[in-house]
């Protein structure tokens, strides 16, 4: 199953990741298969998204999300047939940002592993994503645009956009796309 193979190395630098990674082992270890992982419909289920960024000016792309009332990266849930979370974090951002270029940056890796609460709503209670995080790059920054009135795109410095967010856990993935873009051996 692809998403035990993502999490072989999937990064934990603290407690709390640590136990969100093992807790999305155990559940792709015990499932049957896709309808088990990636359902919606279940208390705990996956997502793939990504911070896109552009690379030669450091800058990273930020949402608003309705929902959770946030400023946040993209992404969503799988479709059918998709299996792999980096497949869906793609679809996804190209989806939500209109960007059609986007390419895994500066690799494949996956950058962060965070369980995180969904509130209820008209049309699902509340429930837990198991975000798979990965970072996409585009050159055409400009071509971005919102999918929808409502869903504002803003393209920001990492200071500026964990300044902007204010879930821990976004704030924590932004430290790694920073860490990233500083790094002196990307492009």
């Amino acid at each position: 199953m692809p998403l035990i193979e993502v999490l072989t190395d999937a990064p934990a630098r603290n407690d709390r990741e640590r136990a969100d990674v093992e807790r999305l082992r155990s559940l792709a270890a015990a499932a049957a298969g896709w309808d088990e992982i990636w359902d919606r419909s279940t208390p705990l289920h996956v997502t793939g998204s990504a911070f896109v960024v552009h690379p030669p000016t450091r800058r990273v792309l930020l949402r608003w999300h309705d929902r959770q009332q946030a400023w946040i990266q993209v992404g969503g849930h799988g479709d059918p047939g998709e299996e792999h979370p980096l497949d869906v974090a793609r679809r996804e951002a190209t989806e939500e940002t209109g960007l059609d270029d986007l390419r895994p940056w500066p690799d494949a890796r996956l950058v962060h592993v965070a369980i995180v609460p969904v509130p209820a709503n008209e049309r699902e209670p509340a429930h837990e994503h198991a975000d798979l995080r990965y970072v996409l790059a585009t050159d055409e920054p400009n071509r971005a645009r919102a999918e929808h009135e409502g869903a504002e795109v803003r393209w920001l410095s990492v200071d500026a956009a964990i300044e902007l967010t204010v879930a821990a856990n976004v704030k924590e993935s932004l430290r790694r796309v920073g860490e990233l873009l500083r790094a002196p051996t990307t492009s």
